[in-house]
């Protein structure tokens, strides 16, 4: 594990993980067991969500999935990366993003003609993306795809917009079972059940050390 020292030897010296960007103490590296997937996922982070380190799900997902790419930043129209997996003939690209005009994917193959499944989802807060679809035209003219659910978000140290919001890995898992259902990934039970593992250990992590927490 490759780790990075912040501050000096005297006062506020803390070993830093450079895998999940955490304190050494609280590091969640022993349960990252990154699976392959059919589906390519381009993950869209927010460049405020890339500062909340303690509880970022957005990189435990990249690192969770090794047919994954992440981008930091507001406006990705520009960004030469993400206009080449969206002009590449051989992928059908889509957006995760709940929506009117979103096909929901528990009833519709999104995979088709032979072509590699591309699905950009935004790590953000509600409102952060909305800021990135405003800007960033060539992931908002993607077709849209959305799933139902009836989970609870396990997310239990921050607070949800509405009861059927779910965490970036908690939906990037929700999709990865569908697909699995519907034959369009390959991934063994063990795979699923562990793909949160991270997330899960995050949590309960953060909850430990919280004065409100019930023990």
């Amino acid at each position: 594990m490759k780790e990075r020292v912040r501050g000096s030897l005297g006062a506020g010296y803390r070993v830093f993980c450079y895998g999940c960007y955490r304190p050494k103490s609280s590091c969640m590296c022993e349960h990252i067991n990154a699976i392959d997937t059919k589906t390519k996922f381009v993950i869209l982070m927010h460049s405020k969500e890339f500062r909340k380190t303690k509880n970022n799900t957005g990189l435990f997902s990249h690192r969770q999935l090794k047919n994954s790419e992440l981008f930091i930043g507001i406006d990705f129209s520009k960004n030469e990366k993400i206009t080449k997996i969206v002009e590449d003939e051989n992928n059908n690209c889509y957006l995760l993003f709940p929506s009117k005009k979103a096909h929901v994917i528990n009833d519709t193959d999104i995979s088709k003609d032979g072509k590699t499944t591309v699905i950009f989802i935004i790590d953000s807060t509600w409102a952060c993306a909305k800021k990135i679809m405003r800007v960033s035209e060539n992931i908002t003219n993607l077709p849209y795809i959305s799933f139902s659910h009836s989970k609870t978000s396990a997310y239990k140290i921050k607070e949800q917009p509405s009861d059927i919001c779910l965490s970036t890995i908690e939906s990037i898992h929700t999709v990865l079972e569908i697909l699995n259902d519907k034959k369009q990934e390959s991934l063994k039970v063990c795979e699923l059940d562990n793909f949160l593992n991270p997330f899960t250990k995050m949590v309960e992590y953060q909850l430990s050390k919280s004065p409100f927490h019930k023990r």
